[in-house]
């Protein structure tokens, strides 16, 4: 399967609605809840245009992981650029018909080949301890593990941690 990875425009508020919605319970399995009033359309309206206000600025890149015919299939955020020191820190999220075929590592090989020509050299990640697919989609891409933080949170009933990565050039 052929994918893009697209900036989040105005237009694609809708459409990533209904993909949040649709995988919600998904999600909530590996990241903490976003609350019911994430899903609430006017506020998710209005957070869509504050991620367009911060990509304007160039604060933070979200992109979409689109299938070539335009479906989504995941999201994927560059977020917390600090030009300064050529670094920041990405995130993304597959759909969860869509787990398991490549699409992250896919998707965020594009994204590195695409910092590395922007001249970021630190781009750095973080995922929880349990989520053994995302560490192995870091891993596959060049990014090292760094450490474990010291603080545990619980979610879903379980303890965890997260898992700092970080990808130099």
């Amino acid at each position: 399967m052929d994918i893009t990875i697209e900036k989040l425009r105005v237009e694609d508020a809708e459409a990533v609605l209904y993909f949040e919605k649709e995988n919600r319970a998904y999600f909530e399995e590996m990241v903490p809840s976003r609350g019911d009033d994430y899903y609430n359309y006017d506020n998710f309206i209005t957070r869509h245009q504050q991620l367009l206000n911060e990509q304007s600025q160039g604060l933070s890149n979200f992109y979409l992981i689109r299938r070539t015919n335009g479906e989504i299939l995941g999201r994927i955020n560059f977020v917390d650029i600090d030009i300064s020191q050529n670094s920041g820190h990405i995130g993304y999220r597959v759909g969860e018909k869509h787990v398991g075929h490549g699409i992250a590592y896919r998707a965020l090989q594009t994204l590195m080949v695409n910092l590395n020509r922007e001249g970021f050299t630190r781009i750095f990640a973080k995922t929880t301890n349990n989520n053994i697919a995302s560490q192995k989609v870091l891993e596959k891409n060049g990014f090292k593990k760094l450490e474990a933080s010291a603080d545990e949170f619980v979610m879903n009933g379980e303890k965890l941690r997260f898992v700092n990565y970080i990808w130099v050039i």
